[in-house]
């Protein structure tokens, strides 16, 4: 663990970012971020990660924050207080705030969202934790600066047995960041078990995705699962088995789970075991795409259909095929449910908002001649909040839909 005197922390210096006319008013509408070409000029001395003051092209000030020219983002807000010190007590009411929140918003701490960047106030900063011990990503240059600082304060909230770092996320390398994983604070073994409603997990904190599972869904797995009795279920995408072994659990007469990750099915099977609902799960190890198709073109029926992809549209640029993708999976899942089946379809990709997604929805469900009716528009889990004036935090959109 870092101990007492930390070296090459981030100075708050008195470096002014000029923004171009007009460019101040989505930041005094709650973005938290300053595009490089929002910027006008740069008024004085700072490294990458130092913390400088931002002003309208009038010379008043909007807000402070990090700075990094390296990257597209390239100031990330922290505090629209001129007088607001960003230094140790900053960082530790933060995460206390943070904290706080779950508290108050969760029934069940076990296993959570702590920190969710942009939408608690500490940019680039991710920490989950899962029973007695976290998951650390600092995904911006300024917080992974200020990560021992930051690690030492988890430490003393959460006491945890150990903290595991999961920087191997790509997004790093538009930082000028090196991607690592491993131990902060251990060694232990990184295959965890959790419970989520009741159910048994075991989460992968080295190899699973992100940070190994993805609680954003937690809440969107429990629906599903009580909106599955008798039914004949296909989750595709099922990763390690949670929509799967929710709708068993549930009820499900038969699930059938597809995922083309051998490793992801693997702890899926395990995590089917464990609940004893290995007996109504059939995995399937195949490309979700060419399952649907097959299936549909075979003329295979089921009462409930999970779609649940990884993002499709990880830019704007990718935004038009991503569309076609997801209207892809979506039609054929139509195609295949009874009169008055149940579809929980999700995107995690923030590019294509709400409005886009129905859109989709609805090219789909004309094409193959089906009528939906939005039982539920949901996101994620109320660990993952949305910042009002930044739609960039709302990514996950999951709608329930009646198609008859």
């Amino acid at each position: 663990m870092p101990g007492g005197g930390f070296l090459n922390l981030p100075r708050e210096t008195g470096a002014r970012v000029i923004l171009k006319p007009g460019r101040q008013g989505p930041l005094q509408r709650g973005r938290r971020w300053v595009y490089r070409t929002e910027i006008d000029r740069i008024e004085g001395d700072f490294q990458a990660g130092d913390t400088v003051q931002v002003f309208d092209a009038y010379g008043r000030f909007v807000a402070k924050g990090f700075i990094n020219l390296r990257s597209m983002i390239a100031v990330r807000v922290l505090t629209d207080d001129p007088d607001e010190p960003i230094d140790e007590d900053f960082w530790i009411g933060r995460l206390n705030r943070a904290w706080n929140y779950r508290r108050l918003v969760l029934d069940d701490l076990e296993a959570c969202r702590v920190v969710h960047s942009e939408a608690d106030g500490l940019p680039g900063l991710i920490v989950d934790k899962f029973g007695e011990f976290l998951v650390v990503q600092t995904l911006a240059l300024g917080i992974d600066r200020w990560k021992p600082v930051i690690v030492r304060a988890l430490d003393d909230i959460f006491l945890p047995i150990g903290i595991y770092e999961r920087n191997d996320a790509p997004v790093r390398d538009l930082e000028g960041l090196e991607q690592r994983a491993g131990f902060i604070k251990g060694p232990f073994d990184p295959r965890i078990e959790i419970r989520e409603h009741g159910l048994r997990f075991l989460v992968d904190l080295a190899q699973g995705q992100k940070t190994g599972h993805f609680l954003d869904q937690r809440d969107n797995r429990l629906l599903a699962g009580r909106l599955a009795r008798g039914a004949r279920v296909l989750d595709a995408f099922c990763y390690t088995g949670g929509f799967a072994c929710h709708t068993a659990a549930g009820g499900a007469a038969e699930v059938t789970a597809v995922d083309a990750s051998a490793d992801a099915l693997a702890l899926a099977r395990s995590n089917a075991e464990r609940n004893g609902l290995a007996d109504r799960i059939r995995f399937v190890e195949a490309n979700a795409f060419d399952f649907l198709r097959a299936a549909a073109d075979a003329g295979e029926q089921y009462d409930m259909i999970v779609l649940d992809p990884p993002a499709f549209a990880k830019n704007r640029r990718a935004l038009e095929r991503a569309y076609r993708g997801y209207k892809e999976i979506n039609l054929r899942a139509m195609r295949m449910l009874v009169p008055g089946g149940i579809l929980v379809t999700c995107s995690c990709s923030h590019h294509m908002d709400r409005m886009l997604f129905e859109e989709m929805l609805l090219d789909a469900a004309n094409d193959v001649g089906r009528r939906v009716r939005i039982v539920q528009r949901r996101g994620a889990a109320p660990d993952h909040p949305v910042l009002l004036g930044m739609p960039e935090t709302e990514y996950l959109k999951c709608y329930v839909l009646h198609v008859w």
